[in-house]
């Protein structure tokens, strides 16, 4: 905060009354003034907040404004440079309207709490909103339980993708502690030979594929989840489901 202050405060230079334009071009740059020159601008700038406050707030928004548009517009060019991955992926699982008009990619891990709190706001997003393609990667960042969770659900998406989603819902929605045994567990729940799918979560196709969601994730600046890639925004985090409906219907704008 105190280096935004600082900014601001030498950009109000810009802004306190002076001299006529003719005497302002011919006023020294500050690394060319003299100490007492500098000190004389310096007393002036000060004067002026002191006596205006309110300005140094109005350019710290301006400013925050500034730095706000060129996050979003670093996001979409992330996002431009790794569509295919992000958008057709064929090891990621597509869910909700596989012909929907807008694509939600969901970056999420099986024990993180938020996406667990998520998870049911997504599936009314889904229900109030039938032309949503969702695309589920898995981004196990809370340890090796999760790592496993995630292998197994890569797994499951090779050895049979029409279950993909019961599992994906059900390994959401446990409440308790989501260990290996307890995954696996609720596969054979949701109908998966338990045998099989220890022996592809093993292999080593399945282990690229979690590096390459790590890599991913990495290169986008995504540190935590769930994560969010919607249009040409990315949301970091949870959020509600009037908020993301609405997130949905700014990305369908945009597209028209």
């Amino acid at each position: 905060m105190h280096r935004t202050i600082a900014t601001a405060a030498l950009a109000l230079a810009l802004v306190i009354p002076g001299p006529a334009p003719a005497q302002q071009q011919s006023r020294p740059a500050l690394s060319d003034m003299t100490a007492l020159e500098r000190d004389a601008f310096r007393a002036e700038v000060r004067a002026y907040l002191m006596e205006h406050p309110e300005v140094l707030m109005e350019a710290i928004q301006v400013l925050e404004a500034r730095r706000a548009t060129d996050a979003l517009k670093v996001d979409a060019e992330l996002i431009a440079s790794h569509g295919a991955q992000l958008f057709h992926d064929p090891n990621s699982w597509v869910g909700g309207n596989p012909d929907g008009d807008v694509t939600l990619v969901e970056f999420s891990d099986y024990r993180c709490g938020y996406c667990k709190k998520a998870h049911p706001e997504l599936q009314e997003l889904l229900r109030r909103d039938p032309e949503i393609r969702l695309v589920v990667k898995e981004f196990p960042i809370l340890g090796p339980a999760s790592v496993t969770a995630a292998r197994m659900a890569q797994a499951a998406l090779d050895l049979d993708p029409s279950k993909y989603g019961e599992l994906n819902d059900a390994l959401m929605s446990f409440d308790g502690t989501l260990t290996e045994a307890a995954a696996y567990r609720i596969a054979g729940y949701a109908g998966y030979d338990v045998a099989a799918l220890k022996a592809r979560a093993a292999s080593a196709e399945i282990e690229a594929r979690i590096a390459d969601t790590y890599a991913l994730a990495r290169s986008m600046g995504l540190q935590g989840t769930p994560s969010f890639v919607l249009g040409n925004q990315i949301i970091r985090g949870y959020l509600p489901v009037d908020r993301m409906l609405a997130a949905v219907a700014e990305a369908r704008a945009a597209m028209n």
